[in-house]
């Protein structure tokens, strides 16, 4: 008896596991991705490049990556 209710457990969890799967992989496929505004986008870049700025003397390598990001825009 004990083996027949382990086996539904078991099946029970695998179908909600695909179900979930299933759900995550629509979302993932359909998701909207969100608007940036250009002012928003320049704001960043402003402030990634004042940032390299900063960091320049003690971390140059820093500083240049943080300036390659901001070009990516």
């Amino acid at each position: 008896m004990s083996a027949a209710t382990f086996t539904t457990t078991a099946t029970e969890g695998y179908f909600s596991n695909v179900a979930a799967a299933a759900r995550q992989l629509f979302n993932a496929l359909f998701a909207v991705q969100p608007v940036v505004s250009q002012r928003n986008k320049e704001e960043t870049i402003w402030w990634l490049n004042r940032l390299a700025n900063d960091c320049e003397l003690h971390s140059p390598n820093l500083s240049a990556e943080l300036r390659y990001f901001a070009s990516r825009g």
